[in-house]
């Protein structure tokens, strides 16, 4: 195994992806401004729901989250030109990673799969070819990196697209009910919207959607099918780009495909002056058993961490527990209503809230559906009435359908939210059982 992962291979791929990736952490960070997301989401709201734990975490005040995220693609650009490469890269990690904890009414895949790569990204020899720290410096100059640097991402790649597929094998996604639900909504887009909302045309996409996650890696490895499986997904993912609009994820994943092609394809397509590396070399470090173990454990992480809705009592797709952290994407579609109840401990009188002083539009589609979020905003309404002098209670009555079926009661009306711990690692009794 040493001698496969410490082998010696063109880095061609590899200095590409982080042009590319580079481009796309601007984007990503510019475009949050330029569309005013960065204003929904951060600025507006009077605070944000946070990954629990991390609820000290919130964005900077006034319009700071500008200048926040304007930087990010600063560090976006300088690792694109392999400026100061590993600090750029870092500090985007560590900012992007922030922003990624402190809220979670716009919790999107790609978020999560943009903060993985940016801290591997930190560790890999990106910046040996193409970039400002080889001018500056020409003995970072290297055209060959070890075998692991690419199977870093194919790996890490193949769980991604194993578990969006195997999560698509339920009922409602077969029948193809869940993108029929997903597709009402665009029936105004133009050329395609009424495409979009035909039977058979849902049933493609369904049954597509499994055998391309399913399959990609696979296709991609074996060279007879490399070619074919490229022009899929180029198709997949301009699809889901222009359907969906989910940013930057479709042309990260068509990034990707660098890490497939031959080296040598690549490099005489971008980088036509650079020497192709041939000698094979083996170069087993020093420290390679602890980055062989840092791997393994990496990577069993991310194996576990999608399956752990197992062991959660009910449906995933009903309590949210074990939803978030693996690759669970666009699989239902839910809507509720909820009303929170606040009761004086000291008069026992009903303190009347209206959720619009609290919450933005957006949050308040989390704030009726998703449980972690209603618990949170209970504790919430608990500590603004701590501020106030007033102990609490909060009932919360949620009735949520999934997949257009009909409503059900998810939360316990009798159970006070504002003084029940949140349980990581065990099932919330006060949810009450979809069935």
């Amino acid at each position: 195994m040493h001698k496969f992962l410490f082998k010696h291979i063109d880095n061609s791929g590899l200095i590409i992806f982080r042009i590319f990736f580079g481009l796309l952490c601007f984007l990503e960070s510019a475009g949050a401004v330029v569309t005013g997301w960065v204003k929904r989401t951060l600025i507006d709201p009077e605070f944000t729901f946070s990954f629990i734990g991390f609820e000290w975490l919130q964005p900077l005040p006034g319009n700071w989250m500008y200048v926040y995220y304007i930087v990010m693609s600063v560090f976006g650009l300088l690792i694109m030109v392999g400026y100061k490469y590993r600090f750029s890269m870092f500090m985007f990690a560590i900012m992007w990673t922030a922003t990624y904890l402190m809220q979670k009414s716009s919790y999107n895949n790609h978020y999560y799969l943009l903060f993985l790569l940016s801290f591997l990204m930190v560790v890999l020899p990106a910046h040996r070819y193409a970039s400002i720290d080889v001018k500056l410096n020409p003995k970072l100059k290297r055209v060959s990196m070890p075998n692991w640097c690419k199977w870093l991402f194919v790996i890490q790649l193949f769980i991604l697209y194993t578990y969006a597929s195997a999560a698509k094998f339920y009922p409602d996604w077969l029948d193809s009910s869940v993108v029929a639900l997903l597709m009402r909504n665009k029936a105004d887009y133009p050329l395609i919207g009424e495409l979009l909302q035909n039977s058979t045309t849902h049933y493609l996409i369904a049954y597509g959607g499994i055998l391309f996650d399913g399959l990609i890696i696979p296709l991609l490895l074996f060279k007879q099918t490399r070619k074919y499986a490229f022009f899929a997904s180029i198709f997949f993912h301009l699809f889901n780009s222009i359907v969906f609009q989910i940013g930057i994820f479709p042309y990260l994943s068509l990034a990707f495909s660098l890490f497939f092609f031959d080296a040598k394809t690549i490099k005489d397509l971008f980088l036509k002056q650079k020497p192709y590396y041939t000698a094979d070399e083996v170069k087993i470090p020093k420290y390679n058993n602890l980055l062989v173990s840092l791997f393994v454990v990496y990577f069993l992480i991310h194996i576990a961490l999608p399956l752990r809705h197992y062991y959660f009592e009910d449906d995933v797709l009903w309590t949210e527990e074990g939803h978030r952290l693996s690759w669970r994407m666009m699989l239902r579609a839910k809507s509720g209503q909820t009303t929170f109840s606040v009761i004086d401990k000291a008069t026992g009188n009903t303190i009347p809230i209206n959720i619009n002083d609290y919450l933005t539009k957006k949050q308040q589609r989390g704030a009726s559906t998703k449980p972690d979020i209603i618990w949170q905003f209970a504790q919430h309404l608990k500590q603004d009435f701590a501020k106030k002098g007033k102990s609490v209670k909060v009932y919360v009555r949620a009735y949520v359908s999934i997949n257009g079926k009909a409503s059900k009661k998810l939360i316990d009306p009798k159970v006070d939210l504002a003084n029940v711990p949140w349980q990581h690692f065990k099932h919330s009794d006060w949810l009450l059982p979809s069935k």
